[in-house]
């Protein structure tokens, strides 16, 4: 083959159209497609919840304009009216101050002479009766006299429509009479003394008191001193919010 043909077949091949050229310009295209989808995919991923956040905001805006009850949003994005629920009571909406103000003035003398402290916590208001006036060492029947204090607290609580839990408690020193095996025993007994003259002689409700003992593991001080332990000897009155009626769920 001589030179010259030879020459004009590769000068023929280069001008030759290529057929499959536009394959890479699809795979470009095709790549950076992708490439923009995961983008907008990311974007709205993480802006996803604040929009859902500023969705909610505005139907309950309108909702509380309306007469209309709130709507909540399941987890599909439909939205269901919720079934009716209880009222919430917590240990500050029936006026723990007011009744601060009341018990402190029936128990004035008491609380001078620390046989009692009054003591308001987010748990609720606790009266607490310590040992040096309501119960002789390692005994659990009340002293002469107590009564009284406690049947004056029990008519101002049952004005207010509260609860107590009677809650006995004692310190870390071991005991072994002929009555109690262990502070836990001995501070059940006082607790459920302290129950009985509430129900028996104040016409408690029974249905509205509970009784538990704790013996010495629910300390207030520390059980290193004599002070110290005087204090974790004592019996709790925790004043407890009224119970709302169960409301079922359908």
């Amino acid at each position: 083959m001589s030179r010259t043909r030879r020459r004009s077949r590769f000068l023929a091949a280069q001008h030759a159209p290529a057929q499959d050229r536009w394959l890479f310009s699809y795979a470009d295209f095709v790549t950076l497609l992708f490439a923009v989808f995961v983008v907008l995919f990311a974007f709205s991923w993480k802006r996803k919840q604040p929009i859902g956040n500023f969705s909610s905001a505005v139907h309950q805006g309108f909702d509380a304009m309306s007469a209309n009850p709130p709507r909540q949003t399941s987890a599909s994005g439909t939205t269901n009216a919720p079934p009716p629920a209880p009222p919430v009571t917590d240990a500050h909406t029936f006026g723990q101050s007011e009744l601060f103000h009341q018990l402190h003035g029936i128990l004035g003398d008491a609380i001078n002479r620390q046989e009692i402290v009054l003591q308001q916590t987010p748990d609720g208001l606790i009266i607490s009766l310590r040992e040096l006036g309501f119960f002789a060492s390692g005994e659990a029947q009340l002293k002469p006299g107590a009564d009284a204090k406690l049947t004056e607290a029990a008519r101002v609580l049952q004005q207010h429509g509260l609860e107590i839990r009677v809650e006995g408690h004692s310190d870390d020193q071991p005991i072994h009479s002929a009555l109690f095996q262990s502070n836990w025993e001995l501070s059940v007994a006082r607790a459920m003394n302290v129950l009985k003259l509430l129900v028996e002689d104040a016409n408690f409700p029974p249905s509205k008191i509970s009784a538990a003992g704790y013996g010495p593991f629910r300390p207030v001080a520390s059980n290193e001193t004599p002070e110290g332990r005087q204090q974790n000897r004592r019996v709790d009155l925790v004043v407890l919010a009224p119970r709302s009626s169960p409301v079922p769920i359908p």
